[in-house]
This record gives C-alpha cells, structure tokens and sequence, in this order.
C-alpha cells in the first residue's frame, strides 16, 4: 500500500472512532439533566443542596435515570422573587432540563410559577404558602401546605392545654398564611396578633413587652430561624414564661443553644423518627456530611428521588413527566424518607402532616403528631 493509500486509511478510522465516541456521548452516556433553584447561601438551602447532592450520588451509583447519570444544574434564586422569575425563564428556554427541584421558599414559588407554567415541571420542597394550591397543574410540592399545618399546630396546642396564645408572624406569604390558619383554628382566645420583620436585627423590645402583658400560655411564631432567635433573644431577656412554638421555618433556631431550650417546632421530619427508611437516610447522610439531616435535607432529597422516578418511569418528555406526577402516583404512592407522596389536583400532597418536637439539650425530641383528636 502506498504511504498517501495508508495515511488516508489511518485518518478515516480516526474520523470513524471520533464518529462513534461522538455518537456514544449524545446516546446512552448523555446525562439525564434536571434544575434545582433555591438560595443556596442561607442554612436550609445548604441542608436541602445536600439532600439533592445525596440523592443524586445513590441515583447513579445504581445506574441513573434509563441508564443515563442524573446531573442537577443548580441556581440560586436569592429569596428574591424577581431572580426566581428569571432562574425558572432560564430553565424553561434549555430544551435539556426535564423538571425542576424548587423553589425552596414560598414568595419565590409563586413568583416562578407562571413560567413554570408554560410547561416545565417544578417539584417544591419546602414551600408551604396555601397561595401555591393550584397555582399551575405543573407546580407540585412535597410538603403539606401551611392551611393543613397551622390547623393541625392549633390543634395540638389546645391539646396540650394550651388556651391563651399570641402570634407573631413575618410579614410575607409563608408568616401571614401560616398565622391566620393557626388563629382561624385555634380554639382557645387569641390575645396578641402582631408582624415582625423577617431579620434577626428590629428591635422586638415593644413587641414582646406588649405579649408580656397578656400573659399568653404559648407564642406562636409563624417566621424562619433569623426571627425567630431575635424573638427567643428577647423574651428571654423580659422573663416571658409562655410556651414558644413555631412552624417548619423553625428548625434553625436550634442553633442559637440554650435560647431555644424547651421551644416547640412542627416539623415534616424527625431524623428520630424509627422507621427503616429513615435511620438508613440518616446513616448515609452522617457517612457523608457529618451531621445530622432536618426537614430540608430530607424534603429535597425526595424530590429529587420523586422527579428521577417520573423520568424513568415516564420518559425524557416535560408532559410525560408532568402527567405522570399529576396521574401515575394515585394508585401507588411514592415511598419517601419524610412518607408517603401523591398529589391532588391542585398540586399538594396527599394526607402529610407535621410533628411536633421540643428542642432539650440541642437537639430535637419528638412529642407527638400534630394530627390528632
């Protein structure tokens, strides 16, 4: 063979092995791709990051979603509704995300969900407003809304003989939606009402001195962490000897130590909680993180677990994927670490509640159900 016959040869196998790897990579080893939006910054952003950064590794370490790795693309959205808008517009307009994990909060949900819309499905974590029921037939969220949490809150509070109680709520979509379904279910005399901000730096002095007067049994603070060690700050500082409670937005105030001592949180999980799925989930979360997962681990660790199954089970197609969300889970819920998972029409899950935990020596102690007679 000529030296120019041979070279020629070599090049078109060199084309033809380039040509198959191409073909190989836009095949079976293209990753299945999937959104998450969340502020990534805050404490329950990092805590439900790790929840999808753990579910994405058990994902492929038994194979992926039809045989293809799982890849996350992940974007902070800020707690800002504006730049939630545009996080969901920029995953709308890339035909390879298939649905999104988020948003984590409630004023960013709804903000993003008349792009969501527009046909891209996007699983919640963690935000709880009632304005998201039924806000688009392709917005789901794994938590229970706060109209069902603050019913079942109110509920065990009276429960607990309970009868006096002053609210205190962050001005916005997730503190006004889970105070008034508290105060509307309440059965006891609500003697205090009252907004904060949702910082850890207002002076709260007028507002606890006020609630000190009207000696209430128990304090229900509808706010997240930042507010909430603010509230505890200064109550403590007053000698106020009420019962603290708070919703899910909670769970970080178990960080400020001995203010939190004895504080009541309602929460969609309890790493206590004796089930198999549970203790195993922590296990694996501990091998690898070093600490123990809350709710927002948890939460995003089953959506993420939730929308893989929806792709492999329904295909790489946004409306498959959606149909299948909004259909396929009615016959047979998906079996998740924080229960069991179906939507109703409006997009909430089915028949999930919270517990309630006392905070004693820093760490969280189960006390009961919320839900109950």
């Amino acid at each position: 063979m000529k030296l120019s016959s041979l070279a020629t040869s070599s090049r078109r196998q060199f084309v033809s092995a380039a040509a198959l790897l191409l073909c190989a990579c836009g095949g079976s080893d293209r990753p299945i791709r999937v959104g998450a939006a969340g502020n990534w910054r805050e404490s329950y952003g990092v805590m439900g990051k790790r929840g999808i950064d753990l579910a994405v590794e058990e994902i492929n370490a038994q194979g992926g979603v039809r045989r293809r790795p799982l890849d996350v693309v992940a974007e902070d959205d800020s707690s800002d509704g504006a730049r939630a808008v545009r996080v969901a517009s920029k995953f709308l307009a890339d035909p390879d995300i298939l649905g999104v994990i988020g948003h984590l909060e409630s004023g960013t949900s709804v903000a993003a969900a008349p792009i969501y819309d527009k046909g891209l499905a996007a699983i919640s974590s963690t935000a709880t407003s009632p304005s998201l029921s039924g806000i688009s037939p392709w917005v789901f969220r794994v938590i229970s809304s706060d109209s069902m949490n603050g019913r079942d809150i109110a509920a065990y509070a009276r429960r607990a003989g309970l009868q006096r109680a002053a609210v205190l709520y962050e001005n916005n979509s997730y503190g006004r939606g889970l105070s008034d379904a508290f105060i509307r279910h309440f059965s006891g005399r609500v003697v205090a009402s009252d907004p904060i901000a949702s910082d850890s730096v207002s002076d709260l002095e007028p507002t606890l001195a006020w609630i000190r007067q009207h000696k209430p049994d128990v304090v229900f603070v509808a706010g997240t962490a930042a507010s909430g060690i603010a509230v505890l700050r200064e109550a403590r500082r007053q000698g106020i000897a009420a019962t603290f409670m708070g919703g899910d937005g909670w769970s970080g105030v178990i960080a400020s130590g001995p203010l939190a001592e004895g504080v009541l949180v309602a929460t969609p999980f309890a790493v206590e909680d004796p089930r198999d799925e549970v203790r195993l989930f922590a296990q694996r979360f501990r091998a690898r993180y070093g600490a123990d997962p809350d709710q927002n681990a948890a939460l995003a660790y089953d959506a993420t677990k939730l929308l893989a199954r929806a792709i492999e089970d329904a295909g790489p197609s946004r409306q498959a994927v959606r149909d299948w969300l909004a259909t396929n889970l009615s016959g047979a819920p998906f079996q998740g670490v924080t229960g069991s998972i179906q939507f109703t029409p409006s997009g909430d899950v089915v028949g999930k509640s919270v517990v309630i935990t006392r905070i004693r020596n820093g760490a969280f102690h189960v006390e009961g159900a919320a839900r109950g007679s």
